[in-house]
């Protein structure tokens, strides 16, 4: 099928990435913009064996799941792509993008339960990455990256932003600072962190006081978090207290300054020594650091531990700590996933010696094809 042929098609679902799925003469076409049930005019712009692309050129009839948009700047910029899909749409096709990472990346068929947690729809952000926006010789504005492209488009509100940072934006206060490019901001309540301005503080998670930096990372979806860090405690509880616990990719030390509560020791792994220099805060008495790469630990550690919590960036966990968990791991994993792909290769990876237990999702980014996790792997008796 050539670039550039014209057709009609009914979209039937959504891709992980959030594209539409629809087929033409055999093939899988994807196009960003349409909605599950959507009778579309599309546009062929790339073909690759069996699949291809496709552009939207006019709804012809619109799903029942289609919505219209609530930010001015949808389909420009980059940051949301799934505004035009109903909320309790967009959380059924996550549920169904799990699910097939699952079955066709790692092979499992998931039979269990699986709840999506989902989350106010708008304005639950609470830590942004802005851009750099100049105009000739005026003070660079923040906003956002177009969508695939590296232009900038400046912002003067974003809706799925916290409130304290559509008000910064409402009312020109959040300024870019001298000689950045891009910038980080963190709001919650009385909380407002932004590089370039007042950048480290404090806030309350589900009970904590917790140092952080808006320079750091740290999750952007406050409500979802303090719901997530419920359910780790509820595992750690099944684990034996009395062996030390690990934070591997431990970042400022959130799940870490609960989990002290409950092991007499817990091991923080984190590379970046501006987070861990946090943690060291927030992790209290009985806590070990290890500035070191998740690869680097595993070869070196020898310990044993009774419960582990992995929170690993969208690459997933390396190859050397894949291999460590399946000859010397804990009993019970807490795996929490930001990319339901790299989860399902570890999945496929870790069960030589580990069960997949139980499996939630929780929607942190509305809006958006992000889906977060948390997987937990039980040890099989008969594994080393």
């Amino acid at each position: 099928m050539e670039t550039g042929y014209s057709f009609s098609a009914r979209v039937e679902s959504l891709a992980a990435g959030g594209a539409g799925v629809l087929r033409l003469g055999g093939m899988a076409f994807f196009m960003d913009f349409c909605a599950p049930g959507d009778l579309v005019q599309g546009r062929v712009t790339e073909t690759r064996g069996r699949w291809g692309r496709a552009e939207l050129v006019k709804v012809l009839e619109a799903s029942p799941r289609r919505t219209a948009p609530v930010c001015a700047l949808y389909g420009r910029c980059g940051g949301c792509g799934l505004q035009h899909i109903v909320y309790e749409a967009q959380l059924e096709e996550k549920k169904n993008m799990l699910r097939d990472a699952l079955s066709r990346i790692g092979g499992l068929a998931w039979a269990g339960d699986l709840s999506l947690v989902r989350s106010a729809p708008l304005e639950y952000r609470n830590r942004m990455k802005f851009h750099a926006v100049l105009k000739g010789n005026a003070a660079p504005v923040p906003g956002f990256k177009e969508r695939r492209s590296g232009a900038v488009v400046a912002l003067e509100d974003c809706p799925v932003a916290d409130k304290g940072i559509r008000k910064a934006l409402r009312d020109k206060s959040l300024k870019v600072p001298a000689g950045k490019k891009h910038f980080a901001v963190y709001s919650r309540r009385d909380a407002f962190l932004a590089e370039g301005q007042q950048s480290r503080g404090a806030v309350t998670i589900a009970g904590k006081r917790l140092a952080l930096d808006a320079a750091c990372f740290f999750q952007a979806n406050d409500c979802l978090l303090e719901l997530l860090i419920q359910d780790i405690l509820e595992a750690a509880g099944k684990a034996d207290t009395k062996l030390p616990a690990a934070d591997v990719f431990a970042g400022v030390g959130t799940f870490a300054a609960f989990l002290g509560d409950m092991f007499a020791r817990v091991d923080l792994v984190e590379e970046n020594k501006e987070a861990l220099a946090l943690a060291s805060e927030n992790a209290g008495k009985g806590a070990r650091f290890f500035p070191l790469a998740d690869y680097t630990w595993a070869s070196r550690c020898r310990e044993q531990y009774g419960f582990m919590v992995l929170d690993p960036p969208r690459a997933g966990l390396s190859g050397a700590l894949s291999e460590f968990l399946s000859e010397r791991g804990p009993p019970l994993l807490a795996y929490v996933s930001c990319n339901p792909a790299t989860l399902a290769r570890d999945a496929k990876l870790l069960a030589k010696t580990y069960s997949l237990s139980s499996l939630k999702a929780y929607d942190f980014y509305p809006q958006t094809a992000h889906i977060e996790c948390l997987a937990l792997f039980t040890r099989r008796k008969e594994a080393p």
